[in-house]
């Protein structure tokens, strides 16, 4: 048992290896925590503390980091994402006019942004040009178009 308690730090920096392995291909910060969890059970092999003390030590400090450290560290990580909406997803309840009659399997539009597109109507009638139109949604290179509401219609 001397030997092994000798040696436990190997033990701890295969542990910590193994958990950042896996964290680098995780990257929720899960095994980052067990790591450092890990790392404290190795400093206290180097203070010649008895193994079951080294893993209660490891464990109390995985579990700290888990709870306090983790959900701070995924905020901040989380924080600079963009809700800025892009491509077609961008498309959706933008507003257009008809530039060739959109029936339920064809028809043509030109968006607000300059953009033209292949569109037809979800449900309800034809729109014949100039009809202001809105977005409903994006299927392949189609819009799924439905009629504009009017100011009156919005209020």
């Amino acid at each position: 048992m001397e030997f092994i308690e000798q040696w436990a730090w190997v033990g701890w920096v295969a542990l910590i290896a193994l958990f950042l392995a896996i964290e680098i291909m995780s990257g929720e910060l899960t095994f980052l925590m067990l790591g450092l969890g890990s790392t404290a059970g190795m400093i206290a092999a180097f203070a010649d503390a008895p193994l079951w003390l080294q893993v209660i030590i490891a464990a109390v400090a995985a579990v700290a980091f888990l709870l306090l450290l983790r959900p701070p560290l995924l905020r901040r990580l989380r924080k600079g994402s963009d809700p800025q909406k892009f491509n077609v997803d961008a498309l959706v309840g933008r507003r257009g006019v008809v530039t060739e009659t959109v029936t339920a399997l064809s028809g043509r539009v030109k968006l607000v942004n300059g953009d033209s597109w292949s569109a037809r109507v979800r449900e309800g009638a034809d729109l014949p040009p100039q009809t202001p139109i809105v977005v409903e949604s994006i299927q392949g290179a189609t819009a799924v178009v439905a009629p504009a509401p009017t100011p009156a219609q919005e209020a």
